[in-house]
């Protein structure tokens, strides 16, 4: 079957998009190109790592992953966080709530929180397990990497962001699993529809010989460290949030490795219920803002899997064979 290649030369340009600092203009912004799911395999695994990304369109039903955003948000009607009146399935946010009580939930909240507490529960409950075991998942995540048996950490990070809220900062998943040397895999599910502008993924354009780039600077200054520091994402080459920036230009304008670049752009796109993006450990990426002119609150999840023979043989990042808590350190 043929394959479409939609880098979108006939697309209009992407809307500016904000971040969490900073605005990320027009003329440093591109399309992501989509793959339909029923692409060959192997030109699913060519994309990936060509592209260092593949943005697999329509592969799980809408209606199962519509299902999971809606039991996700009618766990939260009581807590004041969707406008009354409205379908949990649409996560529409209540605007009349004071933010600071919503804001953040994606990366933590205040201990006690009723929210907080709501989101720790959402990651072991049955609907949620056995959607992010969903078999198309699953299969796709095998056939691209050619393994027998895959295995999902048990971290994985299921987030909701409010319009107006906090989003995720640059940078790259090996940062925060740097406790195994075996390659994994990411998926990043949006639970629901994610226009450029309502706080989904933004990719750096060919960026993972910069992520490797960063890596190896930041093992040279950390020669004197402990392996616990070593590790860690959070040690003292780091910012205190653990990640590259919260502005998406600033780090491309400070960064030394992307000066020798004559065209990079920041990749958007308007995902849709049943997407999925696989990207790889070192393809530098961060969050819009969530702008939606609907005020539809982002719902996602990302989830890291490893080759069943690489967790034997305990190559892999143990640390993240735990359920997420807000006070795991990771």
């Amino acid at each position: 079957m043929a394959t479409v290649d939609s880098r979108p030369d006939t697309k209009p340009s992407p809307p500016d998009v904000r971040a969490i600092q900073g605005s990320i203009p027009q003329s440093m912004l591109g399309w992501l190109r989509e793959t339909p799911s029923e692409t060959p395999i192997e030109e699913i695994r060519r994309r990936l790592f060509e592209d260092e990304y593949v943005f697999v369109k329509g592969l799980l039903p809408r209606d199962d992953v519509l299902k999971t955003r809606g039991h996700y948000f009618s766990q939260f009607q009581s807590l004041g966080l969707l406008k009354p009146n409205t379908d949990p399935v649409d996560g529409i946010y209540n605007l009349a709530e004071d933010i600071s009580l919503h804001n953040g939930i994606g990366g933590g909240g205040p201990t006690g929180n009723e929210e907080l507490e709501q989101l720790v529960k959402a990651h072991v409950q049955r609907p949620y397990l056995d959607f992010v075991a969903h078999p198309k998942l699953r299969e796709m995540v095998r056939h691209i990497m050619g393994w027998e048996e895959e295995v999902l950490v048990k971290r994985t990070m299921l987030r909701h962001n409010i319009p107006g809220g906090q989003s995720t900062g640059v940078h790259y998943d090996q940062l925060f699993l740097r406790g195994g040397h075996a390659f994994f895999l990411t998926a990043w599910v949006p639970i629901g529809d994610v226009t450029a502008t309502g706080g989904g993924l933004v990719y750096l354009e060919d960026s993972t010989v910069l992520g490797k780039a960063i890596e190896d600077d930041f093992e040279v200054r950390a020669k004197d460290f402990t392996l616990e520091e070593k590790v860690s994402a959070f040690n003292r080459n780091m910012s205190a949030t653990g990640v590259l920036s919260m502005d998406p230009v600033v780090f491309q304008q400070n960064n030394e490795h992307l000066a020798q670049k004559t065209k990079y752009r920041w990749l958007v796109a308007d995902f849709e219920a049943g997407d999925v993006v696989f990207h790889l450990p070192y393809t530098i990426h961060t969050a819009a803002a969530n702008d939606d002119p609907e005020g539809r609150i982002r719902l996602s999840t990302d989830l890291r899997f490893y080759d069943k023979k690489d967790v034997e043989a305990n190559a892999t990042d143990e640390r993240w064979n735990k359920y997420w808590t807000p006070d795991d350190g990771l």
